[in-house]
């Protein structure tokens, strides 16, 4: 079973006088990375919220954003009378020694002092409403693993294609093997044949023929590709997950297998096996590095 590092959740929790809404969304990480948009009020649980969520998700790159949105008469900030108070007793004061007039929009230049609407960011948050909130963060959470699982299972049948792909264009390297070794003779006769009468001792060039083909032979490097190949599927279907690692590790052998049969291929139809093998690889590779 695969895990997509990928995904999102989303959940609310309905209070008397609030309501509480939690996004995450997480993107493909080599670790477990987290950048968090938290309300004020909920920062002294900040910490607690992390561990959770880390505990949830594992791995990736994580955005946690928690928002209240007040109802009722409760709010999140008020007016400081007292501060209004002072300020209008000092444009009282400032306007009669000016001999100005008093303004008319008494309202509108007290909101332009500091401190005359105080937010209440420092606020307690109680018991329950703690309990509300982590609730909110677990179900938001399990929300996004399920989104992990079902893209988890979209990469398996993605990766299934790829490795059957790949198997299949093996089980056509060994049309071309009996071709491509007497190209190989031929070329080298027909080198021998060039140059001007030496006399050699043909026993040692059938030896040294014999030697350079072997070296030439790719039936390990199949072999190899081929448990690979049954290696990566094997491990794909764990029924645990977090095995994204060990399938790019397994991909990177996969890849040396088949360089090595494009280097000692010396064969246009094999040459082509080879690419339509790295393109399939290359996908693969690309969304492991997606996988939990």
């Amino acid at each position: 079973m695969l895990l997509s590092m990928t995904g999102f959740g989303r959940a609310t929790a309905e209070l008397p006088d609030k309501k509480i809404t939690v996004e995450i969304k997480s993107l493909n990480s080599k670790q477990f990375d987290i950048n968090t948009r938290i309300a004020g009020v909920y920062r002294s649980i900040e910490v607690e919220l992390r561990n959770l969520v880390a505990q949830k998700l594992e791995r990736g790159k994580v955005d946690l954003v928690l928002t209240v949105e007040s109802r009722g008469q409760s709010t999140s900030a008020h007016l400081n009378a007292d501060a209004i108070k002072v300020y209008r007793k000092q444009v009282v004061d400032a306007m009669a020694q000016a001999g100005m007039d008093e303004p008319s929009d008494w309202w509108g230049l007290m909101m332009r002092f500091p401190d005359v609407l105080v937010a209440e960011t420092d606020t307690e948050v109680n018991e329950d409403e703690t309990r509300a909130v982590l609730d909110c963060v677990t179900r938001a959470a399990d929300a996004l693993m399920d989104y992990r699982r079902a893209e988890g299972r979209k990469l398996e049948d993605f990766f299934a294609r790829r490795i059957a792909n790949i198997a299949e264009l093996l089980k056509e390297v060994p049309a071309y093997e009996a071709e491509r070794l007497e190209r190989i003779r031929e070329r080298l006769k027909e080198g021998l044949a060039a140059i001007p009468a030496v006399d050699y001792d043909k026993g040692r060039l059938e030896q040294e023929m014999i030697f350079y083909i072997e070296k030439l032979d790719v039936n390990e490097e199949r072999q190899r590709l081929a448990q690979h190949l049954e290696y990566f599927t094997d491990t794909m279907n764990l029924p645990t997950p977090g095995q994204g690692k060990k399938l790019g590790f397994i991909a990177q052998e996969m890849g040396r297998e088949i360089n090595t049969l494009g280097s000692k291929s010396n064969h246009a139809g094999m040459q082509r096996i080879v690419v339509m093998m790295k393109d399939n690889l290359e996908q693969i590779k690309e969304q492991v590095l997606n996988v939990m």
